[in-house]
């Protein structure tokens, strides 16, 4: 049976780790190993963006646990895209990650139904969100929900730069 609840600043170190390993199986072939590095050293460890977020109230964390241990979460923020991709009600969609054991089993969907509801309880009108556009799976997801491309985005992966795709839902 999955669980969910809100993340709290404690979660912080198990979240973390989840996150990297699923980040890593899913992206750590596309990059050299020093541009990945770079981006872990930015993204997750004690100092890293994930962490710090959890405190932030920028940012809004659902969790999905399996007999108390993390195995999917979703991340609410306002926007960080660059200017003139969304309104000014806009909410972002930053992360939804789960972990292989439980995929196809609807914990992304529900993690989805949150961030759409919770958007919506914040006053959004549009939610917003980038996937890498080698990543079919998650767009035939986005894409089911009704999120369509509206633009692109350069990811920086270390030095390297990625394309994103920037996918919008109207609320």
């Amino acid at each position: 049976m999955i669980d969910y609840r809100d993340a709290r600043p404690e979660d912080g170190p198990e979240l973390d780790a989840m996150a990297r390993a699923v980040w890593l199986e899913t992206f750590g072939h596309s990059g050299s190993a020093e541009d990945i590095a770079l981006y872990l050293a930015k993204a997750y460890g004690p100092t890293g963006d994930l962490i710090r977020h959890l405190s932030d109230p920028g940012h809004r964390f659902r969790l999905a646990c399996r007999e108390g241990v993390i195995v999917g979460y979703a991340k609410l923020s306002m926007p960080w895209l660059p200017q003139g991709n969304f309104g000014p009600r806009a909410r972002q969609l930053s992360q939804l990650y789960t972990v292989q054991a439980v995929r196809g089993a609807g914990v992304a969907r529900t993690l989805m139904d949150w961030t759409i509801e919770m958007a919506r309880a914040q006053g959004a009108d549009e939610l917003l969100l980038t996937v890498w556009e080698h990543n079919p799976r998650a767009m035939r997801f986005y894409e089911k929900i009704g999120f369509v491309h509206v633009g692109d985005y350069e990811f920086p992966m270390g030095e390297q730069i990625d394309r994103d795709l920037i996918m919008r839902l109207p609320l």
